[in-house]
């Protein structure tokens, strides 16, 4: 029997508000520890935001990890999509992990205590905003790109994030 993957899960909208904004994209690392690690990044990108497409992508999943996505993420999801994906899978939030471990405020700054490297710096979720719309309104596939470079950085860092994590789990205290 073939082992389930683990996803690391991010989403990007046009706003905070699951009731006003969309999801633009969804962003999903799948690893497998039985493959010696490998992991491939799926992305769903506007009209491809479809339940069906989401629950696809997650056909072989475990356990879902985010970074505030129990008040985030998977309600954003629900509403927009129509699906509870803590009734289908295993949900664990690594923001309190962190914060088990004193590590406090966004997944940016937790990266950067933990010196987890990113390429893309100075872009957040305002700006993730912003790049989408440029693609929107002005064909810009350059911030199409860098949109989803940033998206990508994040769920692959959110697999770096739990490693670093579960290192530490019976080690040292964490430092900030």
């Amino acid at each position: 029997m073939q082992q389930p993957f683990d996803a690391y899960l991010d989403i990007e909208t046009t706003g905070l508000s699951s009731f006003y904004d969309d999801i633009t994209v969804i962003g999903i690392c799948l690893a497998n520890a039985g493959t010696g690690g490998h992991s491939r990044v799926i992305q769903l990108v506007g009209d491809d935001v479809t339940r069906a497409n989401l629950l696809r992508s997650l056909r072989r999943v475990g356990t879902i990890y985010t970074y505030n996505g129990s008040r985030f993420d998977l309600p954003f999801i629900d509403v927009r999509l129509g699906v509870n994906l803590s009734d289908h899978f295993n949900h664990h939030d690594l923001m309190r992990d962190c914060w088990r471990g004193n590590l406090y405020g966004g997944f940016k700054a937790v990266e950067r205590q933990l010196h987890i490297p990113r390429r893309l710096q100075n872009i957040g979720g305002a700006e993730a905003v912003a790049l989408w719309w440029r693609y929107c309104i002005d064909d810009d596939r350059e911030a199409l790109s860098v949109l989803l470079e940033y998206n990508k950085e994040d769920v692959v860092n959110l697999m770096a994030l739990r490693k670093r994590l579960q290192r530490f789990e019976y080690g040292p205290p964490l430092s900030q």
